[in-house]
């Protein structure tokens, strides 16, 4: 079955030139041209991947982002004109997989979304990852620290995934970027850091004094098993 992608963005000339294109390289489309809408369309259609505009008038992608990832682990890109890079973290802060500034190329937006599908599909190799306390199941998307089950973000969980299957080896910055953001994004390594701040809040007995996901100076992390 073809992935669906849910086009968001208020720009209908856009909307249009994308949902055509998307359509001739063998993806099913729906749209939608509001924030509103956007949540609606997607209870309707349950997309397999969400290519959403920021700036929209009434409710915008940040919210509609938000919300969307409080209601599933679907692969969210950003399709905007700004290019801070506060709003690139912001946006990686949400949880989303890939973030492409306007103007961008068609073959480039089809190259970053099957980039995207490819990690976040690829996840379920193992059916269970293990890194001492901590149990990642692949199929359930769920972690847990015994009998807890963490309250973890889609980019935590990916990242926890990359750690643990990789657990008691020492994984570079520049791997675990890849792993959780892919090879199109650009490499940043103080949103890197920042996940794993978050993820250190949610997974150490004591954040300030890490045990579990340790720093390999002049690398980057450790699981410890």
């Amino acid at each position: 079955m073809a992935n669906k992608v849910l086009v968001v963005d208020d720009d209908k000339t856009l909307l249009r030139f994308v949902s055509e294109y998307l359509e001739k390289e063998g993806f099913q489309v729906a749209i939608a041209d509001r924030g509103q809408k956007a949540l609606r369309q997607f209870y309707k259609e349950r997309p397999t991947i969400v290519l959403l505009d920021v700036m929209m008038p009434g409710m915008d992608g940040w919210e509609v982002c938000a919300r969307l990832k409080e209601l599933a682990d679907v692969p969210v890109i950003l399709l905007t004109a700004k290019t801070a890079e506060a709003d690139k973290l912001r946006g990686f802060r949400l949880g989303v997989d890939d973030y492409i500034t306007k103007p961008f190329s068609m073959a480039e937006l089809v190259a970053r979304i099957q980039a995207v599908l490819a990690r976040t599909q690829s996840d379920s190799e193992d059916d269970v990852l293990f890194a001492g306390v901590i149990a990642v199941d692949m199929l359930k998307r769920e972690a847990r620290i015994e009998d807890r089950v963490l309250d973890l973000t889609p980019t935590e969980f990916r990242l926890l995934a990359a750690l643990a299957r990789r657990s008691g080896e020492a994984v570079s910055q520049a791997d675990l970027i890849v792993e959780v953001w892919g090879e199109m994004r650009v490499k940043s390594g103080s949103a890197l850091r920042r996940y794993i701040w978050l993820l250190r809040r949610k997974i150490e007995p004591d954040p300030e004094n890490p045990t579990r996901l340790v720093t390999v100076r002049g690398y980057g992390y450790r699981m410890e098993t």
